[in-house]
């Protein structure tokens, strides 16, 4: 009986080098001009599939079984692939974070066909499945429903942007703002998860260095308090959240 855990991560290894490090900048050329048309994408997919082989063969999986999964691997890498070099758009991150979730859900259904003792059963009862479960809510809670509870806070305060700056640069520096907080959330809760709040001290300290100093420089006094109130309502949030999750998690102060 193979270890799913095992099985699923000698995948991931294998998706990651062919991806990244064996598909050259030409190959992802040719298939944003080409697409469907370029040898490149046929080559790139097969190539999945194949480099499979090595884990599959070092587990024992039989050879029928193996066939089965190169091809499966290989199909499905093609269809993902020449879906996004089909969008116009393809380059923004959502759809590569997309592209890389739907590869990884086909490498994960493998190895979970491929582990029978696995079953969506034994998983939910698992005596750790709650604190994942904790984890994964407060991550989710921290990004997109903590950005529009501050924005709905935020939109109380006027901001006086100078003659010099235009209203492109205003809103660049929203949206900038926007994926700085993601990170710092991210951050912050999981510096709170592994108990190492002198980390999450110096993430704030690194981020008044290099943001609030140039919009003092930059802007008007409003808009370095309408950042500076954002910035502190990400804060408090996400380290809420962290409290209560490392509570739940028993986890210890470092």
């Amino acid at each position: 009986m193979f270890d799913f855990y095992g099985v699923l991560a000698s995948f991931l290894l294998i998706h990651l080098l062919c991806d990244f490090y064996l598909q050259p900048d030409s190959w992802i050329a040719a298939k944003k001009n080409s697409t469907y048309r370029a040898w490149q994408l046929y080559a790139h997919a097969l190539l999945h599939g194949i480099g499979l082989i090595i884990p599959a063969v070092i587990i024992g999986l039989s050879w029928s079984s193996v066939a089965c999964m190169v091809l499966i691997v290989s199909i499905s890498h093609f269809v993902i692939d020449w879906w996004k070099v089909s969008v116009n758009d393809s380059d923004r991150f959502a759809f590569f974070a997309l592209d890389q979730v739907l590869h990884i859900a086909v490498l994960v259904a493998i190895a979970f066909h491929m582990t029978e003792a696995v079953t969506l059963d034994a998983v939910m009862k698992h005596k750790q499945f709650p604190q994942v479960i904790m984890v994964v809510t407060g991550y989710l809670f921290i990004l997109k429903p903590t950005s529009i509870v501050i924005g709905s806070i935020l939109k109380k305060y006027t901001v006086t942007v100078d003659e010099d700056n235009t209203q492109s640069t205003f809103k660049g520096l929203i949206a900038g703002g926007e994926l700085i907080g993601y990170l710092e959330r991210t951050l912050i809760l999981t510096f709170s998860l592994v108990g190492s709040y002198a980390a999450v001290g110096f993430v704030l300290a690194a981020k008044s260095i290099f943001r609030f100093g140039e919009l003092n420089k930059e802007a008007g006094r409003s808009m370095t308090e309408y950042v500076l109130i954002g910035s502190l309502l990400s804060v408090v949030i996400t380290t809420i959240v962290g409290a209560f999750i490392s509570l739940g998690l028993d986890v210890k102060l470092k």
